[in-house]
Parts: structure tokens; sequence; C-alpha cells
């Protein structure tokens, strides 16, 4: 459970060959209101999936299924952070950071009738006791995609009754944490969920059916609305929020068939959750992409889904670059000669404030953001007990530019959540990714502190001392 020390903000200085993390004099990033934290998932990190009453997951269902995840991987043990979240969270608090994202496990605090388990709860109240005992605030997502494999039986998301259940969660949490929690976030990507769980079938439950797509989603977006309710009513000091994965789209040409399937790559990947959540209506263009897939509606489904906002949660990652597709709406056609992560993903930083400063100019119901995931994955290895992850530290500094740029053209962006505070478990992908600043050795379970994470550490030791 060791991992290496950080160290003094001279040496790592030194040894950086000047400075090439912390950011310019004058940057809204030196603001002392600017939160910066570290994030990861349950089922990423936590393991033990078999402990203390924890119910299967369609997650645990999807990764045991031979050629879901590559080489087999599943996370089963993880990061083994069940059992060792004590020292991760002093690893945690030695990087300086100010705020944590942790996503609590469905199947971990609820038995089939819906029942607490106490065992389950008592992990995550100490966990949140042992953050706000250091410090740090707390932002706790409720669904990270880790649904209860009892209720993927019985239809999952694309069944309305998961609405409800959900709200039931939503309950049961706040009531019991409530206090504890800084802010709360409904739902992660649900784009993710809906898309990639239920339209292509690239993760669990591994359906692919557009029409599924479209119901689920509509049912996500409800359970949100309906939780964010039953959040206010049992933890009215805490805020809420909800976190939404988006991508910027570029057109291959000039022609306005290329520009319009870039519109449509944006309407399918932010304005088919936006649109809703800050609309109160799914946009128009998304059925040209997907004919007769329009979801079940009820009377006041919509304006449950469009409840008021204290945050929105922004996660970001590339871009795509696409041209017209008269059967598809789009194709992607990857660019020649650009900046790739381990992932494939091209680096495009402007993509970031483009997209915010654009929220920021088309909705004028956008709440102040939080970048609640940004970072990449590399192939990071320990070399005489250090990891140099040169990408990585350019990388973080470019979208934290990127994010200073969108704050000067007026977009309210209160804070920062690198992703993530540990190499893991990263879904279909298995173990072979690493998005963390601190590396995982999975036969071990050492830690070690990543260069990057110990710029970060050195500049958000800077920013107190001025404070």
């Amino acid at each position: 459970m060791a991992h290496d020390a950080v160290e003094s903000p001279d040496a790592a200085r030194s040894e950086a060959g000047g400075d090439p993390f912390t950011p310019p004099a004058g940057s809204a990033l030196w603001r002392k209101h600017f939160l910066l934290g570290a994030a990861t998932a349950s089922y990423q990190i936590e393991g033990a999936v078999n402990e203390d009453g924890r119910l299967p997951s369609i997650w645990d269902t999807f990764s045991a299924t031979p050629g879901k995840v590559l080489h087999g991987d599943t996370g089963a043990v993880a990061c083994d952070h069940y059992h060792r979240w004590e020292s991760d969270i002093e690893l945690l608090t030695s990087l300086n950071f100010e705020a944590y994202r942790l996503s609590i496990a469905w199947p971990r605090v609820m038995d089939e009738a819906g029942r607490p388990n106490r065992k389950g709860l008592d992990f995550y109240k100490r966990l949140l006791g042992k953050l706000k005992d250091k410090g740090l605030q707390t932002f706790v997502t409720l669904y990270h995609w880790d649904l209860p494999q009892h209720l993927e039986d019985r239809g999952g998301w694309l069944n309305r009754d998961t609405v409800y259940r959900f709200a039931d969660y939503a309950d049961l949490m706040s009531r019991e944490l409530g206090g504890q929690v800084d802010a709360w976030m409904t739902l992660n990507e649900p784009w993710c969920s809906a898309f990639l769980g239920y339209g292509n079938g690239h993760h669990a439950p591994g359906l692919a059916n557009p029409r599924y797509a479209t119901q689920a989603m509509h049912h996500l977006l409800l359970a949100h609305g309906h939780a964010l309710a039953v959040l206010r009513e049992n933890d009215p000091a805490s805020k809420k929020g909800i976190v939404a994965n988006v991508g910027k789209g570029s057109a291959n040409s000039s022609s306005d068939a290329d520009r319009r399937a870039a519109h449509l790559f944006e309407v399918q990947h932010n304005g088919w959750i936006l649109d809703p959540l800050l609309k109160g209506e799914y946009p128009d263009d998304l059925w040209s992409l997907w004919p007769g897939s329009e979801p079940l509606v009820l009377d006041g489904d919509m304006r449950t889904i469009h409840a008021p906002l204290d945050f929105l949660g922004i996660n970001y990652y590339f871009r795509t670059n696409v041209q017209s597709d008269g059967a598809h709406g789009y194709t992607e056609v990857p660019l020649a000669g650009v900046e790739r992560t381990q992932m494939g993903w091209e680096v495009y930083p402007d993509g970031l404030r483009d997209l915010l400063v654009g929220f920021h100019r088309n909705y004028p119901a956008l709440p102040p953001i939080y970048i609640t995931e940004n970072g990449m994955a590399s192939d990071d290895k320990v070399s005489d007990g250090r990891v140099d992850d040169a990408q990585r530290i350019t990388f973080l500094k470019r979208h934290l530019a990127a994010v200073d740029q969108a704050i000067a053209q007026g977009v309210d962006v209160r804070g920062y959540f690198v992703w993530s505070l540990l190499d893991n478990f990263e879904w279909a992908f298995g173990y072979e990714r690493r998005f963390g600043v601190v590396h995982v050795d999975y036969q071990t379970q050492q830690r070690t502190v990543k260069r990057s994470a110990q710029l970060i550490a050195r500049f958000l030791q800077e920013r107190a001392a001025r404070a």
C-alpha cells in the first residue's frame, strides 16, 4: 500500500527543467475559489465485488462475458480501493488536491428489495468522513454505470420502473450521507450509458438498437429529474447537478454537407443530453439521424427533466473529424499528423474552450460549470521508481489554459477535476490504458506518483501559499 512521496517544490521545479505546468500570472486558475480536484469511479477502482453484501452489477456480467473487455479483464480486484481507501486518501491529500470526485456503487448499498446494506453504507460513510476530516470538498456521483444486474434483468434503463428505483436509491443515499457531501451528481455521462450500452453494445449491458438508446436516455434523464427533487428535499445545503460527456465535431471540408455532418455529430453527442436538461426538449435534428426512434414521453416528463441545476459537470477528452454520410448523417474521418493519446483520441484543447463558449452562448439557462473529467491515457511505466508522463503534463497544461480562455470569455467555470487519480479498470479496454496521475502496479497494488501529479501538487502548494 506504499506510494512514492511527493518531492519538494524546489526539486520538482529544477528537475522539470523550468516550469512545464504552472499557469501564467493572471490566470483564473490562481484564484483560491477555483477548485482543483481528482476523480475516480467505484467499479473502476474498488474491487471487492463479492464482499460485504455487494450484489452483481451489469459490469460484472459484461466483463465476465468472453470478448467484451480487452484481455478478459474485469473489475473484480481493480485497484483494491475497498481495502486500501485510507492510504489512497492519504495519497490524495499528499498531492494537495482540494476536492475528490467519487461514485457510489449502487449494488453495494441496497439489496434487491431496496433495503439498506449497512456494510456497504458504512464504507462510504467512513470514506466521506475521512475526506471531510482532511478538509477536502466531496463531489459524489450516484450512478457511474454500475447498474445492479437484477434491475437489468427486468429491462434496465429500458424499463420505466428503473427511474423510480433510482429515486429510491437517491433517497437512501441522501438520507444516509447528507451533510458529508458538498455536491451530488445524479448521473455520469448518460450518453455513454444510453448509446454505448444500448445503442451500439460496446458497454454494458451490450445491447445495440437506436430505439433502445433513445428510450434508455429518456429514462436516464427522467431518473435524474426525480432524483434531483429527492436530493433537494433531503440534503438542501448541498449542490446538485449532472455530468455530461461532450464532444467537439469538426467538418472534413468547407462544404455545406460536411458542416451539416459536424453539426449533427454535436447534436447527437451534446444536444441529445443538454437540450432536454436546459431547454426542456429534444433537438429535432436528432430524429433525422435516427428516424422513428423517438422515445415514449409521458405528460410531465420533460418538465421533470428540465428542473434547474445548481451546476453542470462537463467531461471532455477529444475532437472527432467527420464528413457527410447520407445513410448515417456523418462518418468519422481521422485526421493524419495530429497528436493522439494511447486511446487513439486526438489531443485538441481548443475543442474544450469552443464547446464551453458555445454552451454559454446557446443555453441561457446554463448553470455554473465544473470540468468533472479531463485527462489522457498513456502507456506509463515505472523506471527507477519514477514515472515521467511528459505527454500528460503538456495535455493538462493546455486543457487548463483552454478552460482559462473560456472563463475570460465569460463562461462561469468553478473548478476542474483530473481524470484520474489512479490508473484503473478502463471499461472495455481493461487495464491496458492508464489514465491516472498515480501509477498502479496491478500485481502488487503499489502506487507510484507520476511526474504530472508532482507538478500539480507543487502548483497547488504555491497557490495555497499565495492565498
